[in-house]
C-alpha cells in the first residue's frame, strides 16, 4: 500500500510540474537589424536591458496602429519593413498580463538607423514649456506660437499623429499610476 501511495505522489508530483508558465514578453526594445540596411529588430528584454533568449515563438505586436505578428527566435525577432527616412515608430504589445507601448524616434544617416526612446513625459513638456514661455514673457508670445507650430510640423511631417501622441502620453500616465499602488 505504500508503495501505491509513493507511486500516486510521484506521478502528482510530476503531473504538476510539468505545467509551464507561459511565456510572455514584458520588456523590449527597438535596435537595428545588422542583417538587413534600413531595417530594425525588436528585442526582448528585461528590466535592466539584457535580452531574454529563452523567448521562441510568435508574438502580436501593434506597429504604428498596424498589427504585426512577429516571429522571435533567441529573444531577437526581426521587422522586415524597410524605413526610408527618419520617423517615429510607436510599437505596443499586448498579452493577458497586460499591454507595454514605446514611441522610438529612428534618426535615419546614410545607411545607419538610430532608435531614441521618447518618453510621454518629454511629449507633455514640449508644449507646456512653450506654453509657459509665452504666458511669462508677452513679448515671446509669437515666437513661442511659432515654436508650438514647428513642434506640430514636424511631429505630423515625421510620422507621430495627435491619437499616437494621445495615446503614448495616457499610456505613460496608466503605467505610472499602476505601478505606484
Amino acid at each position: 500500500m505504500k508503495k501505491y501511495a509513493f507511486l500516486i505522489c510521484i506521478v502528482m508530483l510530476s503531473v504538476l510540474s510539468a505545467f509551464a508558465d507561459p511565456i510572455s514578453i514584458k520588456n523590449f526594445a527597438v535596435k537595428e537589424n545588422p542583417f538587413g540596411k534600413d531595417e530594425l529588430a525588436i528585442v526582448a528584454t528585461d528590466t535592466a536591458g539584457v535580452i531574454q533568449e529563452g523567448i521562441n515563438g510568435t508574438f502580436k505586436f501593434s506597429i504604428n496602429g498596424f498589427d504585426e505578428d512577429l516571429a522571435f527566435e533567441h529573444g531577437t525577432a526581426l521587422y522586415h519593413r524597410k524605413l526610408y527616412k527618419s520617423s517615429f515608430l510607436y510599437v505596443k504589445h499586448s498579452d493577458d498580463a497586460g499591454s507595454n507601448s514605446i514611441l522610438y524616434y529612428i534618426f535615419k544617416q546614410d545607411a545607419k538607423l538610430t532608435p531614441v526612446r521618447i518618453s510621454w513625459i518629454v511629449l507633455i513638456a514640449i508644449p507646456c514649456i512653450l506654453i509657459l514661455l509665452g504666458y511669462m514673457f508677452r513679448k515671446l508670445i509669437i515666437l513661442a506660437i511659432v515654436l508650438f507650430c514647428l513642434f506640430v510640423y514636424f511631429n505630423h511631417h515625421s510620422g507621430l499623429d495627435i491619437g499616437t501622441f494621445f495615446e503614448t502620453v495616457f499610456d505613460g500616465i496608466k503605467h505610472l499610476f499602476s505601478k505606484s499602488f
